[in-house]
């Protein structure tokens, strides 16, 4: 199957993000959207979300792309709301960390239908192959979550009790 120059950018566009995450994930535990790599971040599943909508062949690729959008907006944004200065950083940590998880899960989908060129991996949505991979980035999101907030709420009381 062949890309179209859309599909180039929305790929070239994406990847990026991929590397990002990961880097923010090892060094603060999370997406860290006021760091350089946050901020980048941003920018790059921007794009690769807007640059969904013309290329979708199937409407869930659309669906998963507005839902990456709200989540990714919402998570950088949440914390700037003065009604959420408690919890605020926590809802974000959730949202992004269900970003990446939107990320990954078409990323792995279109990589095993796709690579190695002529002979994919996987030939169709049911393989078990790919159902295991995205069951492994479930979990991966399940128990990373309360890790997070943990870690948080961690970080939170130790500032609390440096302070007073």
């Amino acid at each position: 199957m062949d890309i179209s120059p859309l599909g180039w950018l929305h790929t070239v566009g994406s990847l990026p993000a991929i590397p990002l995450a990961i880097y923010m994930l090892v060094k603060h535990g999370r997406v860290a959207p006021n760091t350089m790599a946050g901020r980048a971040y941003f920018w790059f599943m921007l794009l690769g979300a807007l640059t969904v909508y013309p290329i979708a062949h199937q409407s869930i690729s659309s669906i998963v792309a507005t839902i990456t959008l709200g989540v990714v907006l919402l998570g950088y944004g949440i914390a700037k709301w003065p009604i959420t200065k408690r919890f605020g950083k926590y809802v974000e940590t959730v949202l992004l960390s269900i970003s990446i998880f939107m990320l990954m899960v078409p990323t792995v989908s279109e990589s095993l239908r796709r690579l190695p060129v002529g002979d994919p991996l996987v030939t169709n949505l049911d393989d078990p192959l790919l159902l295991g991979v995205q069951s492994v980035l479930l979990i991966a999101l399940i128990l990373g979550i309360p890790l997070q907030l943990r870690a948080l709420y961690k970080q939170r009381a130790l500032q609390n009790r440096l302070n007073n």
